[in-house]
């Protein structure tokens, strides 16, 4: 199969989904390290004043705040979004991966969000059920929601700089826009849609071992649902975007009343 959106018949491709050109692996896994590399460092950056003040005050123990956790997310992804931009630039592809163009249906968009939203709440729901099952932890991200809910100013740092900024836009221009296109266009990968959404939803996994490994394997079932639903848009990403933004907003927002107790006992 040349198409990989002949995948769903019911689903008109673009026509430069067949025609896009061959990346070699080295180019790739260049532009993999790179992205990687800056994030890491950006991620840092938030944290290195305080780090380098522990250090001198002889403090084993270096405490990172709410602030400074959602800085991190948020410093890090620009920074990474920013080389993506680079690459896709040297390539004028800026536009075709970062895909935020007005869709024609912005009905459909809000339908296939919708679904999403729903689709990645229930796989929350079942997964750490599965993932229990055999025999792994549920994936616990309650660290991350303590912080989350330390303050009303931290509240809205979160869902606003973290949920819709470094998650919801950040993620699916990186993971969905740039590493799916990468990937579409791999000697080996090209035209092989089901492998393509696959391996992008387990690295898309990968970095939430913090949560262990059922936090990996529910997080690449995500995303693959997130990856089915570009491809059904033809690379539009809103949708994505928005389910994205809404799953972290309603996590935290139930978090939050949660710990206000509104929720009750």
């Amino acid at each position: 199969m040349d198409n990989p959106a002949d995948t769903f018949a019911d689903v008109p491709a673009p026509e430069t989904l067949a025609t896009k050109r061959t990346i070699s692996w080295w180019r790739f896994l260049l532009q993999l390290v790179t992205v990687l590399a800056v994030y890491l460092v950006g991620s840092t950056l938030p944290v290195l004043p305080s780090v380098i003040s522990q250090v001198l005050q002889g403090t084993e123990a270096v405490e990172i705040g709410s602030g400074l956790a959602a800085a991190t997310a948020i410093v890090g992804m620009a920074l990474a979004l920013g080389v993506c931009w680079l690459w896709l630039r040297s390539e004028g592809r800026v536009g075709e991966v970062f895909n935020l163009s007005a869709p024609t249906s912005w009905r459909s968009v809000l339908g296939m969000a919708l679904l999403a939203t729903g689709g990645t709440i229930a796989i929350f729901a079942l997964g750490g059920a599965l993932v229990q099952a055999m025999g792994l932890p549920q994936p616990d991200p309650s660290f991350v929601l303590d912080m989350v809910t330390e303050s009303p100013a931290m509240f809205a740092l979160w869902v606003i700089g973290v949920a819709w900024f470094a998650a919801g836009l950040g993620e699916e221009l990186l993971w969905r826009g740039f590493l799916m296109d990468r990937l579409e266009r791999l000697g080996g990968l090209r035209g092989k849609v089901w492998l393509v959404l696959v391996v992008q939803a387990v690295l898309f996994g990968m970095p939430h071992l913090y949560q262990g490994w059922g936090g990996v394997i529910v997080t690449a079932m995500v995303g693959l649902l997130l990856g089915w639903v570009r491809i059904m848009q033809r690379g539009n990403l809103w949708a994505v975007v928005i389910a994205h933004a809404a799953v972290d907003t309603i996590m935290m927002s139930l978090a939050y009343a949660d710990k206000l107790g509104w929720l009750g006992a």
